[in-house]
């Protein structure tokens, strides 16, 4: 949805540094950065995510699906507790881990055997995470068919669709608001974004190992970039 590309140019949740590429906590070099967690401090923004999310709900999954909203640790977590309010549902929260004490618990809230939940998540890189909470849910006796996500990392132009196919082996659906072909096509119309740095982003998405190694040793034709710890940026949730 071009709207929600836009909110995330508008609050600054995109961030474009070619020269100084972002440093992952993969380790990974990174041309361009997406936090959708600052979308949460902008109303209107927040609101037409909860909408958009909120249709999906209906149109795609069917309300009377959706038993319970469940949000991802941690940046998820915002996102359910506004669909939850807009559907009237029950929420709950699923951690990465189990906690080490007390009860032990992956899931914050009720979760009843066999009620259907809908996984929300502010982004998704390959997916690896969302099987965790998928894992989580599914002990504690939920059903878990459908993701909803407001950035994920799917690009036509680059191949990139691990996240989708790799949720869909496992029998989750993903809905995402916006992705990277759509993004990139906004900020090229807007003049945010020249064609040496378009190029410079689908080189990354294609190969981010690739453009991590030619930056930090200085491939032929490139300018070789040192990774700043003070400036290290924690990658997305995958």
């Amino acid at each position: 949805m071009k709207e929600i590309a836009r909110a995330l140019i508008e609050t600054q949740s995109v961030l474009i540094r070619p020269e100084e590429p972002f440093q992952l906590r993969s380790g990974r070099l990174s041309p361009i950065y997406v936090d959708c967690r600052r979308l949460i401090s902008f109303p209107a923004s927040r609101s037409a995510i909860t909408q958009a999310f909120a249709e999906i709900a209906g149109k795609e999954i069917g309300r009377n699906a959706v038993d319970v909203v469940a949000g991802g640790e941690t940046a998820g977590i915002p996102f359910a507790a506004f669909l939850a309010v807009e559907l009237g549902k029950p929420m709950i929260y699923v951690r990465k881990a189990p906690k080490g004490y007390g009860k032990g618990a992956q899931i914050e809230g009720v979760l009843e055997t066999g009620q259907r939940v809908l996984l929300v998540e502010d982004l998704v890189t390959d997916g690896g995470s969302k099987l965790v909470f998928q894992r989580g849910i599914e002990t504690a006796g939920g059903i878990i068919k459908h993701c909803l996500c407001v950035f994920e990392y799917y690009s036509e132009r680059a191949g990139l669709r691990e996240a989708r196919d790799r949720l869909k082996k496992h029998g989750i659906q993903l809905h995402s608001l916006t992705h990277w072909d759509e993004l990139l096509e906004l900020l090229r119309a807007e003049g945010r974004l020249t064609l040496e740095q378009h190029e410079q982003i689908l080189t990354f998405l294609r190969d981010p190992e690739e453009y991590t190694r030619q930056r930090s040793f200085g491939e032929p034709g490139t300018t070789p970039t040192r990774p700043v710890p003070k400036r290290k940026q924690s990658s997305p949730d995958s």
